[in-house]
């Protein structure tokens, strides 16, 4: 493990030309993210001693020194505080996942991408046709079996102008899962159907983690760049 003396000396060396370059703040942000707080804690203060060391008149700090030295503790903060990650499960049977799901599509201000095996619970279809008038851009990825089935509202939501692809394959679309403006996820073996309300064992995660919901939207743009092209 690094030392204090070798944070010293890093410090030091970024110190010298009252430049944080970019290969500093990688290391500067990794330390943060891999130090206790206590030793954070240490490197801050190192870096206010090192002002405090070159120039002696506190009123009279060059800029440049005193933009290195908000810039070292900004990046020490950046790495020693991740930002605070919220989730949370909802399960069935119960309204609470249906609930959610209507919440977050009233919530939804710029776009809404839904891939999911079958939808046909009309509280969910009005609640994207509701958001597509309010000018929302809808995506739908579904599976190509289920829309023949009774009480299958994805043709429907197709017919009221949103954007709907089908697999096209001789296997299932089964992904169950929606991104709300990008910075939401909601994703588990909750059906949007009624009877995943009403009798299934189902369960509903949300998050804002910003990690999954740029993997699942990087998925969702692979499949609707994949269905739109017919392979399969």
């Amino acid at each position: 493990m690094i030392d204090f003396a070798e944070l010293d000396r890093l410090l030091r060396d970024s110190a010298a030309d009252a430049v944080l370059d970019n290969d500093e703040k990688i290391e500067l942000r990794e330390l943060g993210e891999s130090l206790s707080r206590d030793r954070v804690r240490y490197l801050r203060n190192r870096a206010f001693d090192l002002v405090r060391e070159r120039w002696s008149q506190p009123d009279a700090v060059p800029l440049d020194l005193l933009r290195w030295l908000e810039q070292v503790v900004k990046t020490l903060d950046a790495g020693a505080d991740p930002p605070v990650i919220e989730a949370q499960a909802y399960f069935a049977p119960g309204d609470d996942c249906l609930r959610k799901l209507r919440e977050l599509c009233l919530g939804a201000k710029r776009v809404i991408d839904v891939c999911v095996y079958t939808i046909s619970d009309d509280r969910l279809c009005e609640a994207l046709v509701d958001a597509h008038r309010r000018g929302v851009k809808i995506r739908i990825l579904s599976d190509d079996h289920k829309i023949h089935d009774d009480g299958s509202d994805v043709i429907r939501l197709r017919d009221r102008g949103i954007d709907v692809r089908l697999d096209d394959t001789a296997f299932h679309m089964h992904h169950k899962f929606a991104l709300f403006d990008g910075t939401r996820l909601a994703s588990g073996s909750f059906n949007w159907t009624r009877g995943a309300s009403t009798g299934n064992e189902e369960n509903l995660v949300v998050t804002d983690d910003a990690r999954l919901v740029r993997s699942f939207g990087a998925h969702f743009e692979r499949l609707w760049g994949k269905f739109a092209s017919g392979e399969g």
